[in-house]
């Protein structure tokens, strides 16, 4: 059987910087991580801090080098958080609801959260519901009005619209192109 060469960095949860620094170093080795972990993408604080926690980087030592990365800009939520909502929204048409959820689940603080998705207004949010059901319109033709409503509106709410935004947007997209929305019950969900 052949032998595998092992070349440095191959380990998944190591590589190689981690492994040419010294184990008596834990500062060093949590500088490295997080430059690493930030060469790829943005991270927040939080997600530096439990990757240096799962390799067993004193919680002190992780303390002293995430504040470093702060006070140097390396890490920086608010930035994180704008850059997040603006990609997510504009990219995949995520509504201000699921990105704060997206946002909390990254370890972003809930006024940095508050912050970044204030920056999309109502208009803002239901202009890109509008494109997302005109872009999605075309594939339920065919179907009966209800399940066409249901289809869209549950696409919204997936994506964090509220209800009476989901509803609205597509009622009006149906109704644009001939749908009878007249007899619709106003009150229910779908």
């Amino acid at each position: 059987m052949a032998r595998r060469t092992e070349w440095p960095g191959d380990s998944a949860d190591s590589s190689r910087a981690e492994k040419e620094l010294s184990p008596q170093d834990p500062a060093e080795r949590a500088r490295a991580i997080c430059l690493r972990l930030l060469t790829g993408t943005p991270r927040t604080r939080k997600q530096l801090a439990d990757a240096l926690h799962k390799r067993e980087i004193p919680s002190e030592v992780a303390e002293e080098v995430l504040s470093r990365f702060e006070d140097v800009g390396l890490i920086n939520d608010a930035a994180f958080a704008d850059a997040w909502v603006e990609s997510r929204h504009h990219g995949r048409g995520l509504a201000r609801r699921a990105l704060a959820r997206e946002l909390r689940t990254k370890g972003v603080d809930s006024a940095l959260i508050d912050e970044a998705v204030g920056q999309l207004d109502s208009e803002q949010e239901e202009e890109t519901a509008r494109e997302l059901v005109a872009r999605r319109l075309r594939s339920t033709r065919g179907l009966d009005r209800d399940r066409r409503l249901r289809r869209l509106a549950g696409m919204l709410a997936r994506k964090g619209y509220p209800e009476g935004l989901a509803l609205r947007v597509v009622k009006r997209a149906l109704e644009e192109e001939g749908e009878d929305m007249e007899d619709l019950d106003e009150g229910g969900g779908f």
